[in-house]
């Protein structure tokens, strides 16, 4: 779906108009990538809820900074993956589009 690794933090976000095998379009209708950004929303939201108590009880309640700038940490580390993911997850549940691995091309050996 992506044509850069999510390393590439210049060209992460960058798509497909279509797939390379199937030809299916990536963007069913205008403006349809914008329910991915609440679907981010609540990842982020759970590792903000894990990170909070992982904190808690393996750093003995540290200090609201400490909170602050781990979690900040976490989450931004972790935005290229947020982003791609939600957006594999909007098309996989309001899309219709599913994954079939017999059309995955083969690499020669």
């Amino acid at each position: 779906m992506f044509k850069h690794s999510a390393f590439n933090l210049r060209r992460f976000d960058e798509m497909y108009e279509d797939c390379v095998a199937c030809g299916q379009y990536y963007e069913p209708e205008v403006g349809f990538y914008w329910g991915a950004m609440y679907i981010s929303y609540g990842f982020s939201t759970i590792i903000v809820f894990f990170t909070g108590v992982a904190l808690y009880y393996l750093a003995n309640d540290p200090q609201v900074r400490v909170y602050v700038t781990v979690v900040a940490t976490i989450v931004l580390a972790l935005t290229p993956l947020l982003f791609r993911y939600a957006r594999v997850v909007m098309l996989y549940f309001f899309g219709g589009i599913r994954y079939d691995p017999t059309l995955v091309p083969r690499l020669p050996s």
